[in-house]
């Protein structure tokens, strides 16, 4: 089911800034028995962004009830909320009285072998750089050319995912996922002040270290500390946990920190509030 401004459809008019120039915000959101996964958690991200990009903010009583009409008899699927500016003539600049549209759709879950959770996925390094804009760092934008460029540079289904570092050669994150490393059982990640997608996994994983006392850590780091790295791993709201078997011709064992960080993510999504009010 797909849901545009309330109504029932599959289209929206081609003079949608969304359309016209990526002038939005998206949220994807794992759904199990009918139930969207931190919706709590996607739901001020997407506040947030609005908030980034001026663009007015969805009423939240009015997002729990779409979200509930198109989630409710779905037992595993992926969600999709899109925010746009909505409809505006030619050019960059903003319509003086902005009516957002609203896009919620469903969607079936991806089918991942359960390896990929346990024993791990490969990747490697894209040659797709991260350019730098703290105004944007962070949000969840619909302008992903760079991951899309980064994604087209691998066919091989033996590779499950691509590394991305910024302009710098710093490492940030994957192209649908943010990325992870342990060495002497600390927990490191980027730094998102210039670039990278802040996820929902990513912020919760802090909190879980946090309250669970695992030393962690965000800084910026190079490809050489990273396949210096005792374990590593990437996440996102629809996959979870993968840890990651190998860098290039570099090969890492998925250890007990990621198990553990995983079981506590399994645990975590029992302990949530669904819907905000």
């Amino acid at each position: 089911m797909l849901l545009i401004n309330g109504h029932k459809a599959d289209h929206i008019s081609v003079f949608d800034r969304g359309f016209q120039y990526g002038d939005g915000l998206f949220e994807t959101i794992e759904v199990l028995d009918g139930k969207p996964v931190f919706l709590s958690h996607h739901l001020q991200r997407l506040n947030a962004g609005c908030i980034k990009l001026k663009i007015p903010s969805p009423n939240i009583q009015l997002l729990n009830d779409e979200i509930k009409r198109v989630c409710q008899d779905e037992k595993s699927a992926v969600l999709k909320i899109i925010i746009t500016r909505g409809i505006g003539g030619r050019g960059y600049r903003c319509p003086e009285k902005v009516e957002p549209t609203r896009a919620i759709g469903i969607f079936p879950y991806p089918d991942y072998p359960e390896n990929y959770s346990n024993e791990g996925i490969s990747t490697f390094f894209c040659k797709t750089r991260l350019g730098l804009n703290p105004e944007l760092a962070g949000i969840k934008h619909l302008n992903r050319l760079e991951q899309i460029m980064a994604r087209a540079e691998w066919n091989n289904p033996d590779v499950q995912e691509g590394i991305m570092l910024d302009i710098n050669g710093n490492v940030i994150e994957g192209t649908m996922t943010n990325l992870f490393y342990v060495k002497n059982k600390t927990v490191y990640t980027a730094v998102m002040e210039y670039t990278g997608v802040a996820g929902i996994i990513r912020a919760i994983l802090k909190q879980l270290m946090i309250k669970n006392k695992v030393e962690f850590v965000e800084h910026n780091f190079n490809m050489a500390v990273l396949l210096d790295a005792d374990e590593v791993f990437v996440c996102n709201s629809i996959i979870g946990i993968w840890p990651v078997k190998q860098i290039e011709n570099i090969s890492f064992m998925a250890g007990s920190v990621t198990k553990q960080l995983q079981s506590w993510l399994s645990e975590s999504k029992t302990c949530q509030t669904f819907y905000e009010t």
